[in-house]
């Protein structure tokens, strides 16, 4: 039996070679996994900011956008918040179709009235609070329910009479009134037509609570500066969200100015519920539940008051 050549033998182990090569070329590359990574649909995880476990969106909407992992509180929309506190069908909505407009012709990296309507656009509102009447539990309620989405919920001539309106609305007809804000404050847009709105409602309040009807202001992240001034923080009852951003001015802005090294948790919920702003720390899984009990807590005082009198 002959002896292969060395030509022979330099032949075989090229092709071997080779087809090592051609096997090693054809495995899947980075950028073949990084496409197949981009084709799993957008919308489905959202991590949460706290904790930073991956939160399933589906399941997430199930907790009210509250993570249950670390029980933080996502934002949520004003339409949500309704449906989450209201009985069914029972909401009757008021001055849905009242606009902004633009009394200061405003001009700045865009005009008010394009940002307006980019926002209308974009959240299906007309301006930054819902109001209207509901039953929560068995009982009617005035609701008025501020929008952190639309123009980060600042306070407009539209917002202030919307809820002027509201306060009004439920003197007149013997209701208890519940807020829930969530705002950046003032809206800078219409500079001293903003800023009236503080005392608008704040005197519309004063009205019903003369009438000795009950108000319940509830403080979702954030609420700050003009509405935190005016009428977030003058309810028969205060409570908030875990972990809600309540203050006039910003931590930033607070410690420029006073040169002092703020205390931890500064202008959190739980901060000020230690020191007495705050009456209650409720969480949103249990809002509903915990607002029918203040309702007819709030509303058996009031019925034995009228029969003392």
């Amino acid at each position: 039996m002959s002896t292969p050549s060395f030509s022979k033998k330099h032949e075989a182990l090229s092709a071997a070679g080779n087809a090592a090569e051609t096997a090693f070329v054809r495995k899947p590359k980075l950028g073949a996994t990084k496409a197949r990574k981009k084709e799993i649909p957008e919308g489905l995880w959202t991590k949460c900011p706290k904790c930073a476990n991956m939160l399933y969106d589906k399941e997430l909407d199930d907790h009210l956008k509250v993570c249950r992992y670390c029980g933080h509180h996502f934002a949520i929309s004003a339409r949500e918040r309704i449906n989450e506190l209201v009985e069914t069908c029972t909401f009757e909505e008021m001055d849905a179709g009242m606009t902004s407009v633009d009394p200061l012709n405003f001009t700045g990296v865009a005009p008010y009235t394009e940002r307006l309507a980019a926002y209308q656009k974009s959240t299906g509102l007309k301006d930054a609070v819902i109001t209207g009447i509901g039953r929560v539990g068995l009982m009617r309620v005035a609701l008025g329910v501020m929008d952190f989405g639309f123009l980060g919920g600042s306070m407009g001539t539209v917002v202030g009479e919307k809820l002027t309106r509201l306060i009004e609305a439920a003197t007149d007809r013997g209701l208890p009134l519940v807020i829930i804000s969530t705002s950046g404050g003032a809206r800078m847009y219409e500079g001293m037509f903003s800023l009236m709105q503080m005392a608008k409602t704040s005197a519309a309040l004063a009205y019903h609570a003369r009438s000795r009807l009950p108000y319940i202001s509830v403080l979702t992240n954030p609420t700050t500066a003009g509405v935190m001034a005016s009428y977030a923080t003058l309810g028969d009852l205060i409570v908030a969200e875990p972990g809600a951003m309540i203050g006039f001015a910003g931590p930033r802005v607070i410690k420029d100015t006073t040169q002092a090294e703020l205390p931890p948790g500064f202008q959190t919920a739980e901060f000020l519920q230690d020191r007495g702003l705050i009456d209650a720390i409720v969480p949103r899984k249990e809002m509903k539940d915990r607002l029918v009990y203040y309702l007819e807590f709030l509303h058996e005082g009031q019925r034995k008051a009228g029969n003392a009198a």
